[in-house]
């Protein structure tokens, strides 16, 4: 006789006995992911890329110990398309979040009017954090959001906590105590806003469930405006550059700003060493509690270093050998300090030359955590194990698309790069760049006139991709009048 269902006290102890017979999660064996992500630090902010005045002991031990990707790029220049891809494994113009929140209003001192995007993170978007939660990770968020306002915060988003993150970009009220953060109240006048985040990460290790595997995000204010200096630093550093450097920083013109051509800055260096020192005291600690053999750590950042302003004045730091900064979508502003550690995965000292990108963070984790790829979700992003594996081979074709006006001088434009060559469209100046990265990773030797069947072919892909996309383009300002 056939059964077609069970009775239900046979059904319930049947269910009993396979829960009874699994074996029990073993954290020991799960893999756990810690994430640094720094804000506006250059791609040439750390020892570990050739910074000599900055000092970043820590975070070039962790270069040492895991792989060092020379080309590792962020989804935009400013920091909300960033953190998008990071949290969804797509473009930002997937997610329309193609600027920073909120950006700039149009003027109509602009030709262009540029488009408008969004304001938040759409719930509907499914993060890392979303999935990992949904095969039993602890998630914890601290720091930087800048994702939208409040019903789009890390909560809401696949984080069981959140200690800092709000909808704001820039720290409010500043890194010293007393701020006016709405998601952490200071426990004292002075308490530097770095130093606290870190000692709640090192709370959360502490304090974890330790029968679950766990994402700590811990994405730092630091190194974005305002400039304030590290206390516990900033003496070493003017010393160090009363020692170092005679007269003015020397600058140089980008388009209509101008570029710092030295890091110099003090306060900046000061606190690019409040990073270091939490880096350092987080991986301690995963030592400390036997975490570090089955944790991956990521370092990154989500735009490069502001060097570039309005011109007349420059920003506070300098992305030497690169090209501008935070904003431009020359490598100065897209290209990143990115370290990946991962046990048993990568060989200490590595250094991987093949470019990736900020969406290809989410598969990459799954993949480590031995959990099932969702291309549908992470569509733009691919898993980065083969890399971290050693294997250099294939040619990616990376787009970038920033259609605003921003406050480090750069007018509206978007990118492309495949293999070496990378062309740049610049809608407010209407003109195109060529340049060749290989030869030339500084963009000095513009190729577009010598080059002109190159320029249409990466023209013509780039364009391509803004349709397949359905990318929002600037429009011309019909109440245009630069004398307004």
């Amino acid at each position: 006789m056939k059964v077609t269902k069970l009775c239900e006290p046979l059904r319930l102890y049947i269910l009993c006995v396979l829960i009874i017979a699994a074996p029990a999660l073993d954290a020991a064996k799960q893999t756990n992911f810690l994430f640094f992500l720094v804000d506006d630090m250059g791609w040439a902010d750390i020892g570990a890329n050739g910074s000599t005045f900055h000092e970043t002991p820590n975070i070039d031990q962790l270069a040492r110990s895991g792989m060092r990707f020379t080309h590792g790029y962020a989804a935009g220049s400013v920091c909300s398309p960033t953190r998008a891809s990071i949290m969804t494994g797509r473009h930002p113009v997937r997610v329309d979040i193609t600027d920073w929140i909120p950006g700039q209003p149009n003027r109509p001192t602009n030709p262009l009017l540029h488009p408008d995007d969004r304001r938040h993170l759409p719930l509907e978007e499914v993060t890392i954090a979303e999935v990992l939660k949904e095969h039993g990770y602890q998630t914890f968020f601290a720091g930087k959001w800048h994702l939208g306002d409040k019903g789009h915060w890390p909560t809401d988003q696949g984080f069981d906590m959140n200690i800092g993150g709000h909808q704001r970009g820039s720290p409010p009220g500043g890194y010293y105590a007393p701020w006016t953060n709405p998601t952490l109240k200071a426990k004292h006048k002075g308490e530097y806003l770095t130093e606290r985040l870190t000692e709640e990460s090192l709370k959360f290790l502490k304090e974890r469930d330790q029968t679950k595997p766990f994402l700590l995000y811990l994405s730092y204010y630091n190194i974005h405006t305002p400039i304030q200096a590290y206390n516990k630093h900033i003496d070493h550093y003017q010393s160090k550059a009363a020692k170092a450097f005679e007269g003015k920083t020397p600058t140089e013109p980008e388009h209509d700003g101008t570029n710092r051509l030295r890091q110099d800055n003090s306060a900046l260096a000061s606190m690019v060493a409040a990073v270091d020192d939490s880096v350092g005291a987080l991986l301690s600690k995963l030592t400390e509690l036997k975490l570090d053999k089955n944790t991956v750590v990521i370092f990154f950042s989500d735009n490069g270093g502001l060097s570039t302003l309005q011109r007349g004045r420059s920003g506070p730091g300098c992305n030497l050998p690169l090209r501008a900064g935070k904003g431009w979508l020359y490598e100065g502003g897209v290209r990143e300090p990115t370290i990946i550690r991962a046990p048993e995965v990568t060989q200490p000292n590595s250094v991987s030359h093949k470019p990736m990108v900020s969406m290809d963070f989410f598969p990459t984790m799954l993949d480590l955590a031995g959990l099932p790829l969702r291309p549908k979700l992470h569509i733009d992003g691919q898993s980065l194990i083969p890399q971290l594996k050693g294997n250099e081979y294939g040619m990616r074709t990376f787009y970038w698309h920033y259609p605003h006006y921003h406050g480090s001088a750069w007018k509206p434009g978007a990118s492309i790069r495949e293999g070496d060559w990378k062309l740049i469209e610049f809608y407010h100046y209407d003109k195109f760049e060529l340049y060749n990265l290989a030869n030339d990773p500084s963009e000095r030797n513009n190729l577009a006139k010598a080059n002109p069947a190159e320029v249409k072919r990466l023209r013509a892909k780039l364009a391509a991709w803004q349709k397949r996309m359905k990318a929002k383009m600037p429009a011309p300002n019909t109440n245009y009048d630069p004398s307004a």
